[in-house]
């Protein structure tokens, strides 16, 4: 999916003279018409409520030299780099991340979702991956997000892939950036793996962080007095910000659910012919309370365990090749 402005094949429809990129710009065209530009969505880093870390070093990778590319010009340790690599558990808040670069940066946004080659571009894989980078190069600035970078699509195109990527990889004056996320990094092929130089995990937050994520997500919502965000964030342990999200979601619908009750007690009056209530509004949604938020951790569970099998394999992994890790030469059962 191409993520820029509506007036894009207009407005750069003079920069492609080749049969096979106007070729490539017809597909990403017929994608662009199904979706919907990250930059429309607005979500910024003031809208995820934890990962500092990632988000300071995808600042300082990818905001940094779209923006600013006369400080890094000088010298060969300062390139921009040209592959970042953020991977961790599903719901953890990746593809908002992706969100936040796109709407910050200013860049032209390039989504690429592997299952979606295989479905609805089935025998045209190869064209699609070479039109993709020869329009990021045209309008750079610009990121190329792969979704699901594990998926068996990629295997079946890599060679196609790593051509185009190379390219730009080799030119030091190409300012596109190739973003991609995995939920496991494990299962990635190895050339991927060594053209995503800075790996970052995303990992579930904790107590403090989910309590950071909560006071976004109920920034604009009517809470009670009695609303103790720390002791919800206390506990929801191993619970990602997707989980986080459910939850208040499902306490929201407390306080509704009580109206329709009364207006159900309201039908029965009139079928027994005793005078009815008058319907409710929003103005007589209460606000809600704590009740409701114990009420919705009995329904809405974490969707992994923090001390499962895939948790452990992806921190043994980011032990091994993720940012900041220890480096130790421990052999993964899922290498053997």
């Amino acid at each position: 999916m191409l993520m820029g402005a509506p007036t894009f094949v207009e407005e750069y429809a003079e920069l492609f003279s080749t049969g096979s990129i106007k070729y490539g710009l017809n597909i990403l065209q017929g994608i662009q018409n199904e979706s919907k530009s990250f930059s429309d969505i607005g979500v910024s880093f003031d809208d995820i409520g934890a990962l500092e870390n990632v988000k300071d070093t995808l600042k300082e990778l990818v905001m940094l030299p779209l923006q600013r590319p006369e400080l890094f010009c000088k010298g060969q340790l300062t390139k921009p780099c040209k592959g970042i690599l953020l991977f961790g558990l599903p719901g953890t808040g990746k593809t908002m991340l992706a969100k936040a670069v796109a709407t910050e940066a200013g860049a032209n946004i390039i989504n690429i979702s592997m299952s979606s080659i295989t479905s609805k571009w089935f025998g045209e894989g190869e064209k699609y991956v070479k039109a993709v980078f020869s329009v990021a190069s045209k309008i750079a600035p610009s990121v190329i997000f792969v979704d699901e970078g594990e998926h068996q699509a990629m295997r079946k195109m890599k060679n196609e892939f790593m051509v185009n990527w190379d390219g730009i990889r080799t030119n030091d004056k190409e300012r596109v950036l190739v973003l991609a996320t995995t939920n496991r990094p494990f299962d990635l092929d190895e050339a991927v793996i060594r053209r995503l130089p800075r790996r970052l995990m995303v990992n579930l937050p904790d107590a403090p962080n989910r309590e950071k994520i909560l006071s976004v997500i109920l920034a604009k919502e009517e809470l009670s007095p009695n609303v103790d965000l720390e002791a919800i964030a206390n506990m929801t342990d191993g619970y990602s910000e997707s989980n986080l999200k459910n939850l208040c979601a499902t306490a929201a619908h407390c306080p509704i659910r009580e109206i329709l009750e009364k207006e159900n007690e309201g039908a029965s009056a009139v079928a027994e012919n005793r005078p009815a209530p008058s319907l409710y509004n929003s103005s007589d949604v209460r606000p809600l309370k704590m009740d409701d938020f114990k009420y919705a951790h009995e329904q809405v569970c974490a969707s992994v365990s923090s001390v499962s099998t895939n948790m452990n394999e992806l921190l043994q992994w980011n032990d091994l090749y993720g940012e900041g890790g220890s480096r130790k030469k421990k052999p993964l059962s899922y290498f053997m």
